[in-house]
């Protein structure tokens, strides 16, 4: 098992060859270059190879562990290594997704390591958060997650699989969350974006909803999930079909929390408007086909209208934060779950109502 690395220095051939014994066959490394390509929630890198002998993958994806801030908010959402023992479970998912290559954790040291397939070596094309997706683009993607939620629709889980729970945000954790919502209100303000949420918006009432999102999400039937499927997360292939990587929040739970995150977060506010509904229709139609029980048209419209509440807290707590995700990518992102959140009546929602 390779070890999981405090930093790309430790990036070295042997461990390189160690982590892709399953890929190379025979072949052998010459050579590798690291190009760093953020660090935010963790730290990721594209590495180039050169071969002595043989041939292998051009470039592989490495994901290892962020900053401390970045792994105790993973902690508490209890999500600090769930993409690494995903990789690691042996289960294919049926959604068009990166194969993993290795993967290990080292929870004494809050360390883990995902090596993946390059999407970019592929032919795909990384999804950039603030341009939003066509209409076509998010059709492709509900279709790919209307696949991976009816495999696992209200069965029980194989045992590999048996570290993924739903979501849980417990009521000591309201201060901190109204505290940090309210704060990124106030940088909205300050840099010069306050018209993205309404003045009207209450921080205590959105913790509320916030908190409520947790519940809704872990709502039977329970199904897999990948947890965080904002367009940041995915990537283009030809033909229009659309793939996630990024499985770090991959959990168990309620479809609406995929397909409101993915639907409403993806798309342009003029385009959600105008197509949520037959795009949703198309989400529950794929999972008929597939064999699960779809949820009714009003049923699941009434999740759907729910969902922005945790789109919306979710961007606000990661603008606030301040060192996740660029300014940029947070104020598109606010913009679109805000815009629904209004549109859709979430407050006022059965669902998606305080308590």
């Amino acid at each position: 098992m390779i070890p999981p690395l405090s930093g790309w220095d430790e990036l070295t051939l042997s461990w390189l060859a160690d982590a892709l014994a399953g890929q190379l066959g025979g072949s052998e490394l010459g050579g590798a270059r690291v190009e760093p390509l953020g660090d935010g929630t963790n730290r990721r890198a594209r590495v180039h190879l050169d071969y002595r002998a043989g041939k292998g993958p051009a470039s592989v994806f490495v994901k290892i562990q962020g900053r401390a801030l970045s792994r105790l908010a993973l902690l508490s959402l209890g999500a600090f290594a769930s993409e690494a023992r995903l990789a690691g479970s042996g289960v294919e998912l049926p959604i068009e997704s990166p194969r993993a290559f290795a993967a290990a954790v080292d929870w004494r040291r809050l360390r883990y390591v995902v090596v993946t397939e390059d999407v970019a070596a592929l032919g795909g094309r990384p999804n950039d958060a603030t341009r939003p997706l066509g209409p076509a683009e998010v059709s492709s993607g509900l279709a790919g997650l209307a696949s991976l939620h009816a495999a696992f629709w209200g069965r029980r889980l194989p045992p590999s699989l048996g570290f993924l729970e739903p979501w849980r945000l417990r009521s000591g954790w309201a201060l901190i969350s109204r505290a940090s919502l309210a704060r990124g209100m106030r940088r909205l303000e300050r840099l010069g974006q306050a018209q993205l949420v309404r003045r009207s918006t209450s921080a205590a009432v959105l913790e509320r909803q916030f908190r409520r999102s947790a519940v809704l999400a872990s709502r039977a039937p329970q199904t897999v999930l990948h947890g965080d499927p904002h367009p940041g997360n995915t990537y283009a292939l030809g033909e229009g079909r659309t793939g996630f990587y990024d499985w770090q929040l991959v959990r168990r739970g309620s479809w609406s929390h995929d397909v409101g995150y993915f639907l409403a977060g993806s798309l342009a506010v003029e385009d959600r408007r105008r197509h949520e509904r037959e795009l949703l229709a198309g989400y529950l139609e794929a999972l008929r086909r597939a064999g699960a029980e779809a949820p009714g048209a009003g049923e699941a419209w009434d999740g759907y209208r729910a969902t922005p509440a945790f789109g919306l807290g979710t961007w606000l707590h990661t603008l606030s934060a301040a060192v996740f995700q660029p300014e940029a990518i947070c104020f598109a992102m606010i913009e679109r779950f805000a815009a629904a959140y209004d549109d859709l009546g979430t407050a006022a929602s059965a669902a998606g109502r305080s308590r």
